[in-house]
Order: C-alpha cells, then structure tokens, then sequence
C-alpha cells in the first residue's frame, strides 16, 4: 500500500477545498438525472479546471491512489462526504429516495446514480469497508442500508490533519528535540536505511534501558525518512481479536493518511500475549522498545541494541545541553561525567536546578535526576553517618577504605589504564557484608554512601524473590535498569532469601533458584556502581557464589572494648548525659544495632522525666531490648550496678 504525505499549506488547503466542492457538484448533477445535459459538462469542465491549478493532488485522489479506488468507489466516498457537507445535497439524496428520513445514502442508490458501479466494491475485503473509509449501518438489507462517510476520512479530505478519535486514547505523538549521542544517531541511520531497503518493512526491536533514549532514537529514524512517530504502550492493545482486528485497521489507515511509524513500548520482560497477535496483523514501520532482548521465538524481529553513550559522548552531550551555562560546570563537568549517565533532559533539569537555587550544587544536583528511577522500587536510606561513627576491626576500615577507592578511581583504572579493555566481565564492584544482626553492616554501607556522595537504596531480597518463575529476574532488572544512570550504592538486604547452598539439581526449581542467582551476580558484575550483598548466615551461601564477589567483609559482634566505644559515641553532643559509666555499660553483650536502640529508648524515657541520661535511664531501656530479643539480662551483664538501678524501673509520666 502506498503512502503519501499530505502538502498542508495553507494554499493547498484552499484549493483543495475548492476542488472538493467542485467534485460535489458533479455528484450533485448525477444525483439530480443530469447526467448527458450540458449542466453537467459544464460543472465537469469546472472541475478539471480548479484539478489543473491545483499546487499538488487534491485529498481526494490521494486517497484513491492509497487504497486502490476505483472510479466508482471514489464517487461513493464523494457522495457520502457531501451529505456531511452540504445539507441540500442531503435534501436531494431523500427526495431522489422518496423518503425524507432517507437523507443518507444506500448501496442501491450508488448503485443507480454513480458510473462504473460495481457490487464487489461493497465487500467487506474491499477497500471501502477494509479500511472504514465508510460505515455500513446495520439491521436493514445491505441494498437499503444507510452508508455513512467515516469521520477522520472526512477530515482528511479536507485537508485536516487530525488522529482518529477512536485511537487518542491509545496513541501519543512523541516529539522530542533533545540532541543525540553519535552512537544513538547511528543507530537510527541504520534503522532508517533498513526500512528504506525493505519494499514491506519488518517490525524492529529497540533494546536499550533508558526509556527517553529510544523515543529520541524513534523520532530520529522518523525524521530520516520524513515520518511523524506515535507511541502505543503494549498494555493498551485490547485482548478481544474484534477490537485487534479494529485497532490494526484504524492504525494501517493512519499510517496511510500521514505516513506516521509506530513505537510500541514494552514494561514487562515478557510482552502482553495479545501483542504478538496483533503484530501479525499489521504491515507498516513498527518499533518495539523495550529495557531487554524479547523471547521472539520464531518471529521475524530485527534487534538493534541501544549502546550506553561512553563517557567522550556524556561529555559532549553536556557541553551541548549546557551552552551559555558552561563555564559554571567549569570543574564539575569530568565528575559528573565519570559518576553519572543522563540523558539530555535530565541534563536540562540540573542546569535548572543549579541555576535557580544556588544552594545545590551540580553533584547533588545529578543525584536528584537519578532519584525518580529508583524511588519506586526500592528504600532510600539518608546518610549523616561518617568514619568514626564504625567501630571495627582495623583490617576491616582498610578493606571499606579500598572499596572507596574502587568505586573513586574506576573511571582512571578501567578506562584510562586499560584493565577495562582485557576482560569486560567483572568491572562492577560487588561486595558482601557477613554477620549477625546489629553488627554495623548496614551502618558501614551508610559511612560508604556518604564518603562517596552518594545515594543508598535499601533492597529487601526477600520481598523480590518470587515463587513464579521468571519473576525474580524481571524484579531485579527493574532494580538495575533504573539504578544504572546514578551509580547509586545497592545494598541488598537478607541475601539468604536467594542465596543457599547449592546441591544436587534435583528439579525445574533448583534449576531457577541457580538461575536467579547467576543473574544477580551477574548483573551485580556489569553494573557501574557498588552493590552489597548482605547476609546473617554466610556459611549457607555456596562457595562458587562467593568467588564472584570482590570484597567479602566478616562483621564480628564486637567485644568489650568495641563496645564501650560505640557506647561512647552513641549519644549525639548535644544529649545531656549524667554519671554513664562507659565500662559497666559495655558489659552489655549486644551489637551495636542494639546498643543504639536502648540509647534511643533511654533518651526519651529521660527526656520524659526531665531528667539527663542516667544509668538508670538505660538499664530500663536495656530491659526492654532484652525482652524484645527474648533473652535475660545476666548477673554478669548487671554487674556492678546499684540494687536500686536493678530494681526500680523508669516510669513513664501520665
């Protein structure tokens, strides 16, 4: 089917009009018997003449020429058109009909009135009713049956260039003029000069994370081959064939009339099953974009992966989205390029941000950007805590110090030294945080997310496993996908729910159980950022796991000293404190977690009396800490303590 772009200016429209209501006199001549009078030469004479002075084909013979009309059919569209236009012409069809109510046209009246009729044109194969250029009423003989002119066909002819009323709902026209990466210009080159080839187009698939990104992509192939683009979601393709079947001919037919591609957007690892119906449906230019490769099994489906822009082209996209803002990157420009990729609107949102509110800087301000991928889907912890606030083992300060390191100096590492260049594999930074709760592991990815100035989100593994499979994976690729533009810290919490000792494969679920976790490491090992595994039972995780982790750090529950420390730093400067004995305190044999929680719980019960911190104060809340783990307070743990401290529980005030 061919497809030509509609001239829209505002001289075509004129003369269009006029041709069109030429054309109308003609039918209006037919319908009246004056079909071998000297009116209707002249009237016919009239019409070639305004055709002759047209600036380009009228409306009416371009939609002959797209869906293959012949003579008669034409005629028919004119007829039904001119009823909507011209209330004397309607007059005419029911006085020719013998009935006023019969205003609109029949099949046996075309029939009658037009040259070259033919029955086959009244087929539902046929163009007029394949493509609803017009509409058959239903409930009467089809001879008698009122024909109705389809609504955006009528806007076409008019020169209007509107979307079917039926389709706005569905369809978006994606206009977007953020400049693009070369490689992502590329791409689009490659696309159009495949489509350009092809004498009926294959639909394309556009695999690539960032959802603007391809709809830029999109609308650079449509502007290479002078086509505008809409955007359908594949959730919105109805599930009932009827409806299918409508929306692929409503589609087609728009494709037709503006020459327009379609970009479906795929949420889902796994598409909506009524997609794949309906692409069988539907010829055209059809771009499928979505995060991750589609399962196309034996479908006809041309891939092209959207590459991540390296850091030459980040670089280069800034300094085009910033123009006459560039000297105030000046300095800032190489972090953010090494840190984070955006693409060119959240580019133009820290150049806003920055601009309008001088108390953010451009660091903080990319930060921002990247929040609204993730906020969704996983927990953003706010970190104030640093260095000192740690209380470990030297050997383990030196081990979170060198993943600093790793994260500060990847770009120079991998990149400009070349370790990068050997081997693909492995260039995340992955890590594993052991031991018993309390212990400082989520504390310590706090320190390393303030310490880098970066964001840290909070994944609790055990609400992203599922028991569907494929499920699992689709979670984490969501995780990652929308982490990967920050190099936000992941800290993924309960490991053990994925994790376990690996044994004998004895069915299809300990085969996907592996699978889940091959695809974790896996995405953990490509990802440009720090992900941290955290576990209370490392001794369950399989030691060919462990082997793909790059930093694996045994929190121990802290001994006496470590833990008259943390006692000593627990309070903020600004808590009033009376008589602590730091030593008697660090009898308590609890994790830091738990330490601080009975601060907490001390601090307001004297706040509550109007009292400063006491020992008192705490050994009440340390009662209700060792409830809470169900365990009782030892006469060692209590040694040293008044009789009266041991007695006397803090009351509460009414």
């Amino acid at each position: 089917m061919n497809t030509l772009n509609t001239v829209t200016t505002a001289d075509w429209v004129t003369a269009n009009h006029r041709y069109l209501m030429a054309a109308l006199a003609v039918i209006r001549c037919r319908l009246t018997g004056a079909r071998d009078t000297q009116e209707l030469g002249a009237v016919e004479q009239e019409l070639a003449a305004v055709r002759t002075a047209m600036p380009a084909l009228p409306a009416l013979e371009r939609l002959q020429m797209i869906f293959g009309l012949s003579e008669f059919e034409v005629g028919l569209v004119l007829l039904c058109a001119g009823i909507e236009l011209d209330s004397n012409l309607a007059a005419i069809c029911a006085s020719v009909q013998g009935d006023p109510q019969r205003f609109r046209p029949t099949i046996g009246l075309a029939l009658a009135v037009l040259p070259g009729a033919h029955w086959s044109a009244f087929t539902p194969t046929a163009p007029l009713r394949h493509w609803r250029l017009i509409e058959v009423a239903e409930g009467e003989p089809l001879v008698t049956a009122p024909l109705r002119i389809d609504e955006r066909v009528l806007h076409y002819l008019l020169g209007v260039a509107t979307l079917d009323r039926r389709l706005q709902p569905l369809l978006r026209l994606i206009q977007i003029t953020t400049p693009l990466p070369p490689a992502h210009r590329d791409l689009a080159a490659r696309i159009g000069a495949l489509w350009e080839r092809e004498p009926e187009p294959s639909p394309v698939q556009l695999c690539g994370a960032d959802s603007l990104s391809r709809q830029a992509v999109a609308v650079a192939v449509g502007e290479r081959l002078g086509r505008p683009v809409y955007g359908l979601r594949a959730e919105d393709i109805p599930g009932d064939v009827v409806e299918q079947e409508l929306l692929a001919r409503l589609w087609e037919r728009e494709a037709a009339f503006s020459g327009a591609l379609l970009l479906i957007t795929i949420s889902d690892l796994e598409p909506p099953r009524p997609l794949w119906h309906w692409l069988e449906r539907v010829q055209g230019m059809v771009m499928l974009a979505s995060a991750d490769p589609l399962p196309v099994a034996d479908r006809l489906l041309v891939r092209f992966e959207l590459p991540k822009p390296d850091r030459r082209e980040q670089r280069v996209l800034w300094q085009q989205v910033l123009g006459e803002h560039g000297p105030n990157a000046n300095g800032h420009l190489e972090a953010m390029v090494n840190q984070f990729t955006l693409n060119a609107n959240a580019m133009r949102a820290v150049v806003l941000t920055t601009s309008g509110d001088h108390n953010i800087d451009w660091w903080d301000a990319c930060r921002l950007q990247t929040r609204t991928r993730l906020d969704g889907l996983a927990q953003r912890i706010e970190t104030r805590v640093g260095w000192d606030d740690l209380i470990l083992p030297a050997e383990h300060m030196t081990t979170l110090r060198q993943m600093v390191a790793h994260v500060r100096q990847r770009v120079r590492v991998y990149e400009e030294w070349g370790f990068g260049l050997r081997d693909e594999r492995g260039l995340g930074i992955s890590a594993l945080f052991a031991g018993p709760s309390g212990t400082g592991k989520t504390l310590a990815a706090e320190v390393l997310a303030n310490e880098l100035r970066l964001d840290l989100y909070r994944i609790d593994l055990s609400s992203v496993v599922s028991k569907y499979i494929g499920e699992t994976e689709k979670n984490l690729r969501r995780i990652f996908d929308a982490a990967e533009g920050g190099g936000v810290i992941l800290l993924f919490d309960e490991a053990d729910a994925l994790f376990g000792r690996r044994s004998e494969v004895k069915d299809s679920h300990d085969r996907y159980a592996n699978l889940e976790v091959s695809y974790l490491l896996q995405r953990m090992e490509a990802y440009r950022g720090l992900a941290i595994l955290t576990t209370n039972m490392k001794q369950a995780i399989d030691t060919a796991f462990l082997r793909r982790i790059r930093f694996i750090i045994n929190f121990p529950f802290p001994d006496a000293t470590q833990r008259q420390r943390i006692w000593q730093r627990v309070f903020p400067p600004d808590t009033p404190l009376d008589g602590l004995d730091w030593g008697k305190l660090a009898q308590f044999h609890l994790a830091g977690g738990n330490i601080r929680s009975i601060a907490l719980n001390a601090a307001f019960l004297a706040a509550d009396a109007g009292e400063p911190v006491r020992m008192t104060h705490i050994l009440s809340a340390a009662r209700s800490e060792y409830a809470k783990l169900e365990k009782p307070l030892t006469d060692a743990e209590l040694r040293g303590f008044s009789s009266a401290d041991r007695a006397r529980p803090v009351q509460m005030h009414q």
